[in-house]
């Protein structure tokens, strides 16, 4: 039987899952439907095979695109772009024609204003590409990712997913570089694949499915904090007297108001074709988690974009706001975005399935070893691309992964390992065994033969990758382009061997070995929290950086520019446009956070912090009046106040000066360490006293809502 779930715009009707999904998506079933048999073919030959689509047949399914648009009750169209901005992007324009002698207009759109747009690139970021008045930039149409309609207050707009270049040609965006990247893995996995006899396989591309962690907060509490509108985490806040510690609310029952919320989202997603299918409250109070079912990389992508553009929307009917920032709450578990990656082809061999005895899947282990490889050699590609300021909070605090790269491959593919470099070749696989739970009631299963282990940052987990380090607010597209590119260079690195073998078999024997010997220093199955780990991975060389700014330079070192180039992923002057822009995006962010903190504590809580002192001092002198009575409580408080305010108002100061300092600096790698080594610094010490002062002042006076309120209370 469908499921049926209620409707909550419109509390008195249902709707039946299987038929609202993709209704609003220009899927396979709708240009079958649509389309010409031909010009069907010809797409379709497009999306497999990338060939080149003629204005003739974009022409005819721009006409097809356009009319069922306006049966959803679209008026316009837009090219949804994502630039390099961490957002989505799009200019809308209506299908509407000049008008005809008669007073009437058409509703026309032809074939190149599908496949080609043409918005100003020099408003976006292009760390140098573009001078400022160099205006032009093209969208180009992804036909491998479907158009949808999207339905919302401005009314119905077709999207249409598009790459974004500059004049130039080059790639400005997030998703240029996936497309190039997934066709790099394409390409080099298929020669593997050949080799290994198979003959049938005609693409193979990374599957994807990015678990999104988010917060939901109160929206008139919200409005009452600066920091979260600014910023979108508090900048300020003493922990209430319950935090998490209880972990009741990982898993917990879903609260009937974030029921409603889900049930809302889960409609919004399902319409746009994105498969929801997970949803739970995670660690932290009002912190919850929402998954989908693998897509291929450029669909889950632009998936994901849908997912947090859809979290956001629909809190706001709530009465609620969405936070995707990876730190809100200080001492609080923040949000992550695990990245599940696999290698699918179009005939369904996952290249990650180890099968049932992975000792002698001897394609298996070579792919294995061969992500071992691209991992330790690449470690601090990997790093980079889950870098944010953000993201800085979270990596190495014991919450999420360690800053530390190392991949976990559980006691079974670790066996396999140890046999191979041990003796050269490996006999057995572990085997799962029996749970025994001890009541005879519950019924028996085959337990996995490997456990789990969350602190890792890279984890095998049975025929599949989980990159857990990506920031909740972030893009996967930059993780899955790394993952994809240096995984392309290890294939390719084996088939160069592999193809000049006289012995296949010896050949491909011999590799694996040397590999999983060359490499075994990435693998690391034990806790990642542990102090011990950090001088283990000291000890093995592997590179621990803490945070963005010492991320940032993996981008252009020689190795990496000789990597991206050798697979036209990214040219040089790609790789260092995007090291500026991430430099100046983290000098933004922390300058947004220091001046929203300045404004707070000057305009907001040292008022109220003075407002408090004095009707304190009215009081003790009202009690010295009235009687003899003892003052000592009410004048040792006045002390603690009164020096608590003299030690943020110095803080505020200082930090004042230092953020006028790092905003005068030439942009650049030299103003982030600034705004990384002094600014953050001042800010952590103006945060110190307030948090303080945030436990002792009449909550009446306190100038915002607290962390109770806000993650408790919704």
């Amino acid at each position: 039987m469908p499921f049926f779930g209620k409707d909550v715009g419109n509390m008195s009707g249902y709707y039946n899952v299987a038929e609202i999904f993709g209704e609003n998506v220009f899927n396979d079933a709708v240009m079958q439907e649509r389309l010409p048999k031909k010009v069907y073919k010809r797409l379709k030959d497009v999306i497999s095979e990338g060939r080149e689509l003629d204005l003739e047949t974009a022409d005819v399914v721009a006409h097809e695109m356009k009319e069922w648009a306006i049966e959803k009750g679209a008026t316009h169209y837009t090219h949804w772009f994502q630039p390099l901005t961490g957002v989505t992007a799009e200019k809308h324009d209506s299908f509407i024609t000049a008008p005809m002698a008669n007073g009437k207009v058409l509703m026309s759109f032809s074939g190149k204003e599908l496949i080609k747009g043409e918005p100003d690139a020099s408003s976006f970021p292009s760390g140098g590409l573009r001078a400022t008045f160099e205006a032009r930039g093209y969208t180009a149409w992804d036909c491998t990712s479907p158009a949808f309609v999207r339905q919302d207050a401005a009314g119905a707009t077709l999207c249409i997913p598009t790459a974004f270049c500059s004049y130039t040609g080059e790639a400005l965006d997030q998703k240029t570089p996936l497309l190039r990247s997934m066709e790099a893995i394409n390409v080099q996995s298929l020669r593997l694949l050949r080799l290994f006899g198979n003959t049938t396989s005609k693409k193979v591309t990374p599957s994807v499915g990015p678990e999104q962690e988010y917060f939901l907060v109160d929206r008139e509490k919200y409005l009452k904090r600066k920091d979260l509108i600014f910023t979108g985490r508090t900048l300020f806040g003493a922990m209430p007297p319950k935090g998490q510690e209880m972990d009741d609310h990982y898993f917990g029952a879903i609260r009937e108001r974030i029921a409603a919320y889900m049930r809302d989202v889960n409609k919004e997603l399902w319409k746009l074709g994105v498969t929801a299918k997970t949803q739970h409250n995670e660690v932290a109070p009002a912190q919850h988690e929402l998954a989908p079912i693998y897509a291929e990389a450029n669909v889950a992508v632009d998936n994901n974009q849908l997912v947090m553009e859809t979290l956001k929307k629909v809190a706001g009917r709530h009465g609620m706001t969405c936070l995707l920032h990876e730190k809100p709450f200080a001492g609080v578990n923040g949000s992550g975005k695990h990245n599940n990656w696999s290698i699918i082809t179009d005939d369904g061999i996952n290249l990650l399935d180890p099968g049932k005895t992975p000792h002698d899947n001897i394609q298996f282990l070579l792919v294995l070893t061969c992500i071992l490889k691209a991992v330790h050699k690449h470690a601090d590609l990997l790093r980079e691309s889950a870098a944010d300021a953000g993201n800085d909070h979270r990596l190495g605090a014991n919450e999420a992964p360690p800053a530390i790269i190392s991949v976990f491959l559980g006691e079974q593919l670790q066996d396999v390992l140890t046999q191979l470099i041990s003796t050269g070749e490996a006999t057995r696989s572990l085997k799962g065994e029996v749970l025994q739970t001890g009541v005879k009631t519950l019924p028996d299963f085959m337990k996995d033969a490997t456990d789990r282990n969350r602190t890792s940052p890279f984890a095998f987990t049975g025929n599949k990758f989980e990159f857990r380090m990506v920031g909740s607010t972030d893009s996967v597209a930059a993780p899955n382009v790394v993952l994809n590119t240096i995984v392309a260079e290890a294939f390719s690195d084996a088939s160069d061997v592999l193809e000049k073998a006289d012995d296949f078999e010896m050949a491909v024997h011999n590799l694996i070995k040397e590999q999983a010997t060359d490499h075994q220093d990435i693998v690391f199955n034990g806790n990642g929290y542990s102090p011990e780990w950090v001088e283990e991975a000291e000890r093995r060389g592997l590179p621990n950086i803490t945070n963005m700014v010492d991320a940032v330079p993996a981008l252009v070192t020689d190795k990496a520019i000789a990597l991206f180039e050798k697979f036209n992923v990214f040219t040089e002057a790609e790789l260092k446009s995007r090291s500026e822009i991430l430099y100046e995006s983290y000098a933004k962010a922390i300058n947004i956070e220091a001046r929203a903190m300045i404004d707070m504590a000057g305009k907001q809580i040292i008022p109220a912090v003075i407002k408090y002192t004095t009707a304190l001092a009215n009081s003790i002198n009202s009690v010295k009046a009235a009687c003899d009575a003892d003052v000592s409580v009410q004048t040792e408080l006045l002390k603690d106040v009164s020096a608590l305010l003299a030690e943020a108002k110095a803080a505020l100061k200082k930090l004042e000066e230092v953020a006028e300092k790092a905003y005068a600096m030439e942009e650049g790698r030299a103003q982030a360490i600034c705004y990384r080594d002094e600014v953050k610094v001042s800010m952590e010490a103006l945060r110190a006293p307030v948090d303080k002062l945030e436990m002792i002042v009449d909550k009446e006076m306190w100038p915002m809502p607290s962390y109770g309120d806000l993650i408790f209370e919704v």
